[in-house]
């Protein structure tokens, strides 16, 4: 993922709503570039820090920014472990069927 990229793709990461590649794409870019971090935490902060500010309330929003980065990178570990069990099923149940066929061939 490019730079302009990762920026497009900011305000979805904040909502939640990456795809389980986008997410690791992005997570790799902004482990890596310093610009992204740093525009990533401006957009949290001013997002994040406006709400918070009308509503009240007290906040570290640093902390959680590293405690959502955090989260994000456990949710990628388990879609990417789904999709290795769904691939893994769907082996096994073509396997089955292929077992499954030539079990009838040799009873027939």
């Amino acid at each position: 993922m490019t730079c302009k990229e990762v920026e497009k793709v900011i305000p979805l990461f904040l909502a939640d709503d990456l795809d389980t590649d986008d997410l690791r794409e992005f997570l790799v870019h902004i482990d890596e570039c310093e610009e992204c971090e740093e525009e990533l935490t401006i957009q949290f902060l001013v997002l994040e820090g406006l709400s918070r500010l009308e509503a009240g309330n007290v906040f570290d929003l640093k902390n959680e920014l590293d405690f959502r980065m955090g989260e994000a990178e456990h949710a990628l570990w388990r879609r990417e472990n789904m999709q290795r069990f769904l691939y893994l099923l769907e082996g096994l149940v073509g396997l089955a069927g292929v077992v499954l066929i030539v079990l009838l061939f040799v009873l027939l």
